[in-house]
């Protein structure tokens, strides 16, 4: 009898077991088996408030994370600076102030890891009245003319501009710049692109800023109608040179590229030095920049005098953090992210090189209590393919930011559908205003990170979901993510 009864009652196991599972749960087992995911490399995990999971695949498995990464790096920054840090900028000079105002020596403009000196965001101090607020302070030091340089000192980060994984071509473009201690406009220069004739290099200029000390040579091509645009723009901090290469369709419409300007300090100390000189200031001197060796280097580039130690007579300040990192996380800003791990190296010990900044950030977030035994961080952005997270850590990681005194400012950052590069998920769906997360993409790779809100208003779900090497088209691996998250919305 009793072997009948288990017997009998045997088959009931698997379908209470199904019925057990979540819709989130049965639809990743449909993807595992079919679909655009089918033979990619990915993983889920997403867990309510209790700890329960609500859906597992492969959790523990790391993938590139593309920007998820950035939750990473501000929830980090936001923890160890405070929402409120603002990053500020000195004003300095060497030599003598004579009884007339005279100043016989160098303005120095002191950087220390402000990102958003002369960029065009919201937060940024425009241009003009930040020039305008440096200028004041030179007025209140007693100085009313300047024999002598503007020098953009960004000497403070030691180390390469960009992370040594990145890609050949990544550096060249916007999204590759790289960070200094004084960068301007995001470390980005503008050129304005159409199509020529076939075969023919492509028409551009360069309409801000102006490098006037860049020697630049256009190698492009314009290509046959429907191959794309694959523009680049090669260039080096070690030299004034530049080789603009790759194609642009004829029948594309014309456009504005945005390329790396490694030369953010020396652009920084070009434009106060020419607002100095439309406003009427006497400047007898050009400008420069401090090299990697401490030396003065002007616009022939040849290095001189020992850059000297300025006597620091002010300074202005940045937005605070909590704006910084709303932009960095809504618009998926690889500039911004940057900048903020390097300042975690800076302020941790003084030096700004990757190795060290890397290792300031495991410190916050081991204090933090996220473990970093199973993880691979390179970079800030997320834009080296050398980083490796799983999503069972990135949801560790987010549940130890609800417990930092920065994660009301950590979660008001992250976008909703409908914002930044969530601009399309989800439209129409009821309560999709209640999903705050990350996207993640780069080409073979997408990924989001976040919370789905309670009615509390605080974080229901912790969900991350990641996907590598998928061969559909990207619409439709993200349909499938888009599907899933809408299932655990419910």
């Amino acid at each position: 009898m009793k072997k009948w009864l288990l017997t009998g009652l045997g088959w009931l196991i698997p379908v209470l077991f199904a019925a057990a599972q979540t819709p989130a749960q049965r639809y990743v087992d449909q993807q595992h088996r079919s679909g655009p995911l089918k033979g990619a490399s990915w993983a889920v995990l997403a867990v309510d408030r209790d700890g329960n999971t609500l859906c597992s695949y492969h959790p523990s498995q790391r993938l590139t994370p593309a920007s998820n990464l950035k939750l990473v790096t501000t929830g980090a920054a936001l923890h160890a600076f405070g929402e409120d840090h603002r990053f500020v900028t000195e004003l300095g000079y060497t030599g003598e102030i004579r009884e007339d105002g005279l100043l016989v020596g160098d303005v120095y403009i002191l950087g220390h890891g402000d990102p958003t000196i002369g960029a065009k965001d919201s937060i940024a101090t425009e241009t003009g009245r930040l020039f305008w607020l440096w200028k004041s302070l030179l007025r209140n030091a007693g100085i009313r003319a300047i024999d002598g340089r503007i020098v953009g000192d960004g000497s403070s980060y030691e180390g390469n501009l960009e992370h040594r994984s990145w890609g050949y071509d990544d550096v060249g473009t916007y999204y590759g710049c790289g960070t200094d201690a004084l960068c301007f406009y995001q470390n980005a220069i503008d050129f304005s692109v159409r199509a020529g004739a076939e075969g023919q290099p492509v028409p551009v200029q360069q309409t801000y800023p102006e490098t006037p000390w860049m020697h630049f040579e256009n190698h492009s091509v314009t290509g046959p109608a429907g191959t794309g645009n694959s523009l680049y723009l090669y260039t080096t901090d070690l030299a004034p040179y530049s080789q603009l290469r790759g194609s642009f369709a004829t029948g594309r419409s014309p456009k504005t590229e945005h390329f790396a300007n490694k030369f953010g300090a020396l652009t920084c100390a070009y434009y106060f030095w020419k607002n100095l000189k439309e406003t009427g200031w006497e400047v007898s001197g050009g400008y420069a920049d401090v090299d990697r060796n401490g030396r003065i280097r002007e616009a022939d580039f040849i290095p001189r005098d020992k850059a000297g130690k300025p006597v620091v007579v002010g300074q202005t300040q940045s937005a605070p953090l909590k704006e910084i990192v709303r932009i960095t996380n809504v618009r998926s800003d690889n500039f911004y992210a940057e900048a903020l791990l390097r300042a975690m190296g800076e302020q941790a010990s003084r030096v700004a090189l990757y190795d060290s900044c890397l290792v300031a950030q495991r410190e916050v977030l081991q204090g933090l209590g996220a473990g970093i035994g199973e993880v691979r961080i390179a970079d800030g952005s997320g834009l080296s393919r050398m980083n490796g997270l799983s999503p069972e850590w990135m949801v560790s990681f987010l549940k130890a930011m609800q417990k930092s005194p920065a994660f009301d400012a950590f979660l008001a950052s992250l976008p909703r559908p409908g914002e930044g590069t969530l601009g399309g998920l989800l439209p129409g769906v009821e309560g999709r205003e209640r999903i705050r997360i990350k996207s993640g993409s780069m080409e073979g790779v997408l990924c989001y990170s976040g919370y789905i809100l309670g009615a509390d208003g605080r974080p229901e779900v912790t969900l991350s979901v990641m996907t590598n090497h998928a061969t559909a088209r990207p619409a439709e691996v993200r349909a499938v993510l888009a599907r899933l998250l809408k299932l655990l919305l419910e």
